[in-house]
């Protein structure tokens, strides 16, 4: 008999909302009995049916739910739930010069803990939780029948899989998955590896902020911090003096080098340092910039996180702020859920003033449209891009 999960009392609101995250300690009581992964049924706590969603007694997110119908599950709800985020993709996409995009965004695509990310002609999926994992194959099997793709590839080595109670391994669900993938992004050629890289391979969810900085390079000396596989880099390049691309990552800087080559960029040098150590380094050597990138990783991936993030953010913009050219531009991030947009607007504040300099804010971006937001699920708003100029 199928598990049903029964909410404590006013729990439903914000499933009902949309939301699809059923807490374990959300549920009044569980019936039934099944295999851990298998679909469940979640109702309020008087009995009305909420929705469907598979069930993980390991993880601290019981149910996800996906269903809200009579859907049934299998390859022909993955098929329709993927074209249907497809049709998003290409509205968004459809005669640009980009071929790398996030097709499948989870809870904001009605696919929870699924992530699907095209480049090129290949494919490479996370599944993020036991129930999704479970269904890998059938959800390959649905890539195929709809896009006929070279390969498709499942990354597995991110750490919440641990939390589900998944291994931490990698597979080759289809075809064949080359060392690099070529893409094209905002008109450029960028080598992605999907194995190794960050993420599933690259980070899509600035490709539209990657193409809005360039307006702000043109003739800049530009200094392109935790630049990763160089995609701010390669932007700032169609338009800059210079640009010093810094990294932490030799792995990441012997990517930046081969992309400015497939572009044939001659202005783009890699230095390999870490960031906060550089940033200091160059107030004491005098050397300033017109345009300066920080795109640090996450600085706190929970609650309990935030107040060593809000130091960690203004120690880095401070020391960056220090060292713009007056007049010039900083494009500063934030891709943690748990820095909010006013918090990490008062953090930039302090650091102004900290720093003694007069602070304009120009633009403020988030994550780019093939990463959708929930209303209903504030976790799926993440990315905050302040660009600034300093003075």
């Amino acid at each position: 008999m199928p598990y049903i999960v029964y909410l404590k009392k006013g729990e439903e609101k914000r499933i009902l909302a949309g939301h699809s995250w059923v807490y374990a300690n959300e549920a009044a009581r569980i019936e039934g009995k099944d295999k851990n992964g298998s679909l469940a049924e979640v109702r309020a706590f008087d009995g009305k049916f909420i929705g469907k969603g598979y069930i993980n007694h390991l993880s601290k997110i019981l149910v996800r739910v996906f269903i809200r119908g009579s859907e049934e599950d299998g390859e022909t709800l993955y098929r329709e739930r993927i074209a249907q985020a497809f049709a998003l993709r290409e509205t968004l996409f459809a005669g640009t010069d980009t071929d790398c995009y996030r097709l499948v965004f989870a809870e904001a695509d009605d696919l929870p803990a699924l992530i699907i990310d095209k480049y090129a002609d290949y494919f490479v999926l996370e599944c993020l939780s036991l129930g999704v994992d479970q269904r890998k194959k059938i959800i390959a099997d649905a890539l195929v029948s709809l896009f006929s793709p070279k390969g498709i590839y499942m990354r597995g080595d991110v750490a919440v899989r641990a939390k589900e109670g998944l291994p931490l391994e990698s597979e080759v669900l289809f075809g064949e998955i080359p060392d690099g993938i070529l893409v094209r992004e905002n008109g450029l050629t960028m080598r992605v590896d999907v194995k190794n890289g960050q993420k599933t391979g690259y980070f899509l969810d600035q490709k539209e902020n990657r193409f809005a900085v360039r307006r702000y390079c043109r003739g800049a000396d530009v200094l392109d911090c935790f630049c990763n596989s160089g995609g701010f880099s390669l932007n700032a390049a169609t338009a800059a003096k210079s640009v010093t691309a810094l990294d932490i990552s030799r792995f990441a800087l012997d990517n930046v080098e081969e992309n400015a080559r497939l572009n044939g960029f001659s202005n783009i040098r890699t230095e390999c340092a870490d960031v906060f150590d550089a940033l200091r380094r160059y107030r004491t050597e005098g050397k300033t910039f017109d345009t300066i990138v920080l795109d640090p990783p996450a600085f706190c991936k929970s609650a309990a996180e935030v107040k060593d993030a809000f130091r960690g953010y203004k120690d880095i913009n401070i020391s960056a702020m220090r060292i713009v050219k007056k007049g010039g531009f900083l494009i500063t991030c934030s891709c943690s859920h748990y820095m909010t947009l006013p918090l990490f607007e008062k953090m930039l504040r302090e650091s102004a003033q900290n720093c003694g300099r007069q602070v304009k804010v120009l633009e403020t971006r988030v994550q780019a449209p093939d990463h959708p937001a929930l209303l209903a699920a504030e976790e799926t708003s993440y990315l905050k891009v302040f660009v600034l100029q300093v003075n």
